[in-house]
């Protein structure tokens, strides 16, 4: 079937989203941050340090639906491959974002600019599918060989920082 590799990359980022690295390992932050600061609430005014642990554990999690939406859109209207590799690394640049939102927030911005450039691939992967899509419906055109020989041949370049 078309779609494996798409579907053991969500399963995994589900895991990691859902059990592993956002709900333990940001929510114990996050824990770990409320207690210091002393307070009841989610607002602390004044503290730094949780408002960053907060704002980044928020920040990943608004960005997953956007993630795993254009990951299918462009791994079943594109290539699965590129889709799957790009898909990766936007696992690894999400825990690198939060970690670096932990320390300086410019050591956030690398991660940021990254997820960023990795959710624009695949994006584009998914226009270029949908442009294929009607090319062959109105015109008979099939360019999916050279869509998917460009995606596969621009993918590694996503690997430069």
């Amino acid at each position: 079937h078309k779609a494996h590799l798409l579907q053991y990359l969500q399963i995994t980022s589900q895991i990691e989203y859902f059990m592993f690295f956002l709900t333990a390992f940001f929510a114990s932050k996050v824990e770990h941050e409320s207690k210091h600061c002393n307070g009841k609430g989610f607002h602390r005014p004044g503290s730094s340090a949780f408002d960053r642990v907060y704002t980044a554990n928020q920040n990943c999690g608004h960005a997953y639906p956007t993630f795993l939406a254009v990951l299918w859109c462009a791994g079943l209207l594109c290539s699965q491959a590129p889709a799957a590799f790009a898909g990766l690394m936007y696992l690894f640049v999400r825990q690198k974002y939060f970690v670096g939102y932990l320390g300086e927030r410019s050591q956030s911005t690398p991660g940021y600019l990254f997820g960023k450039r990795i959710i624009l691939f695949l994006f584009l992967m998914s226009v270029a599918g949908i442009l294929n899509y009607y090319l062959i419906f109105f015109f008979g055109s099939d360019i999916e060989i050279h869509i998917k020989t460009i995606t596969s041949a621009v993918s590694p370049l996503l690997l430069i920082p």
